[in-house]
């Protein structure tokens, strides 16, 4: 990411949304500036933590704004809505939004947004083959990819040479190996000329499962990471009451009221006693 600033050789203008009055980083892209909140890009990627220790004083002001290259104008405003969105509901985005998400937070390394772009694309229709190649170029868990795997061994008729180009040898050879396997068990199990797609769903799967090696297949189908050990997840608990109190030490009644009323009882039950 090289950076300089544009030293006025030609005319740039602030971006109409993501140029904020707060934010604390210049970004050049184009003949756009962005100015926006470090803390974004310091707190996940690596790769801007590094860019930014390399030129500490950049990106402090439009004259000396970070140059981004080999990115649109569009596609870093894409990137930034992640973090901006004015709606606390995420609204629903086609697949070349989140593709370019992919593409960047994989460039730039940022793993939380990486995952969060292939949750995304896993609600989508996406055909087979733009899908498996998709997750082989980004290395997104194959597990994900056993629906795909499905739609071509059950479809008719087996992959075109156009499309046999667009996958890996070994993805090709495995699809052709999973439909005879398909075929047999059709066959064992009574089908006369049986297809792939005669085969049980829960015997392709496992047939699948098997050819391409997908441990972890039943993990959540929206995550990146396969079943097993879990990821480390940081969290946050809720302070404890203090004894039988609540969070500023009052004490808190079973029964449902307030700790006045609960003082007023115990007054009464003293009381009683006397």
């Amino acid at each position: 990411m090289p950076s300089g600033s544009h030293n006025g050789v030609s005319p740039v203008h602030h971006h109409s949304e993501y140029y904020l009055k707060d934010g604390n980083i210049t970004f050049l892209v184009g003949d756009t500036l962005f100015r926006v909140h470090r803390h974004f890009f310091e707190v996940e990627s690596q790769f801007f933590v590094k860019e930014f220790e390399k030129a500490p004083k950049e990106g402090t002001s439009d004259s000396s704004a970070f140059r981004l290259e080999k990115v649109t104008v569009e596609d870093f405003a894409k990137f930034l809505w992640v973090w901006y969105s004015p709606s606390y509901r995420r609204e629903i985005k086609p697949k070349d939004h989140w593709l370019t998400i992919l593409e960047l937070s994989t460039v730039w390394q940022f793993p939380e947004m990486k995952k969060l772009a292939v949750d995304e694309l896993q609600k989508l229709d996406i055909e087979p083959i733009e899908k498996i190649t998709t997750y082989d170029r980004y290395q997104i868990d194959k597990s994900l990819l056993l629906p795909a795997y499905k739609l071509l061994c059950k479809r008719a008729g087996r992959m075109s040479i156009v499309e046999g180009e667009q996958l890996k040898l070994h993805t090709v050879l495995g699809i052709q190996e999973a439909r005879e396997r398909a075929i047999r068990s059709a066959a064992e199990g009574g089908c006369r000329s049986p297809t792939s797609a005669d085969a049980d769903d829960e015997e392709l799967e496992r047939i699948l499962i098997d050819v391409f090696s997908l441990k972890g297949h039943s993990a959540n189908r929206q995550g990146t990471q396969p079943s097993g050990k879990p990821d480390d997840v940081p969290f946050i608990n809720t302070p404890k009451p203090h004894g039988n109190g609540g969070p500023n030490g009052t004490k808190t009644s079973t029964s449902g009221s307030s700790p006045q009323n609960d003082s007023k009882q115990k007054d009464g039950n003293k009381s009683g006693k006397k």
